[in-house]
């Protein structure tokens, strides 16, 4: 077999553009949400992009259990990161994507 044919092609989300995985962190690029849904949805949506945000932060600084991110090291990480105090809604949103991250 041809050695070309053993490359995998580029998803649509990697032809665009280079994934550079060793850089420092930077925000992806904002886009508009859908139009024409509930004002939950859009609430919703926003809450849990920040829980991941937060989940993510808490990963890197070696927090990998649910019972290790009270709500004070969830708030701390959340100032740490740029990113409003979130509620308590969010935390125990973060601590559920800690728990399934397994």
């Amino acid at each position: 077999m041809p050695a070309a044919a053993l490359k995998p092609k580029p998803t649509q989300s990697t032809a665009k553009r280079p994934v550079l995985l060793d850089l420092p962190y930077e925000p992806v690029e904002k886009r508009p949400l859908p139009a024409g849904r509930p004002r939950e949805w859009y609430v919703t949506h926003n809450r849990r992009l920040k829980a991941m945000r937060l989940a993510i932060a808490l990963l890197d600084s070696g927090v990998y259990l649910p019972a290790q991110a009270r709500n004070e090291r969830i708030r701390t990480t959340a100032e740490l990161i740029g990113v409003h105090p979130p509620s308590e809604t969010t935390c125990h949103m973060v601590r559920a994507f800690l728990r399934y991250s397994r």
